[in-house]
């Protein structure tokens, strides 16, 4: 099994490293995030940080880079308090990917991805029209982890568009139906092959697979 030590990662090449790290932690979602600015001009990129919070009330957490750089997904949560989150499917997992190119201020993700936008109801954020399970959040908190100078935005759920059929009567949602991929690393896209469900776990007490 090799070995490496603290001293290996920091004498690493930049991306060889990032890349590792990235894949310390395992499959992760793919989650496209919808936004517009005050001008009205959208916004879609790829985040892999994508967390639940908690349920009730229904917060969901992502994380952002240094502001070091223009962060047009920061910038336009700041400013309309909305954005939404996409799952990526099977179907549009390399248009979802391509986003995370660096484009413009006045470069639509949406036009030079050939992704969908979509306006529903009185949303004012952008969702992905392929997307088969999306969501909207309005802004709650911004935190700043002094750690590495990253941002952990906290929003709640505050409407779900998705098939009916593929929520079950427990309240689970089958993203495997809907052919939703996951990430490892940087950059490699999977989909998935779900071994059971399983009973709540309590002590001294089988668990059931159904």
């Amino acid at each position: 099994m090799k070995h490496i030590t603290s001293n290996d990662l920091i004498n690493m090449q930049t991306r060889f490293r990032a890349q590792l790290i990235n894949s310390l932690s395992g499959f992760k979602s793919a989650n496209l995030i919808g936004t517009t600015n005050n001008l009205e001009q959208t916004n879609l990129a790829m985040f892999s940080s994508v967390f639940h919070i908690g349920a009730s009330p229904a917060l969901v957490g992502f994380i952002v880079r240094p502001h070091t750089t223009p962060r047009h997904t920061l910038e336009n949560i700041q400013q309309t308090k909305h954005y939404t989150i996409n799952q990526v499917s099977n179907h549009i997992w390399p248009a979802a990917h391509q986003t995370s190119a660096r484009y413009t201020r006045k470069q639509c993700e949406f036009q030079q991805t050939g992704l969908n936008k979509q306006f529903i109801a009185d949303i004012c954020a952008p969702f992905v029209k392929e997307s088969p399970l999306k969501y909207a959040l309005m802004l709650k908190e911004i935190l700043p982890l002094t750690v590495n100078n990253t941002l952990l935005v906290i929003g709640e759920v505050t409407d779900i568009f998705c098939q009916k059929d593929i929520i079950h009567n427990d309240g689970y949602i089958d993203i495997e139906a809907l052919g939703t991929v996951a990430i490892s690393g940087l950059d490699s896209y999977h989909e998935t092959q779900r071994l059971s469900r399983l009973s709540y776990a309590k002590p001294e007490q089988k668990l059931q697979y159904f």
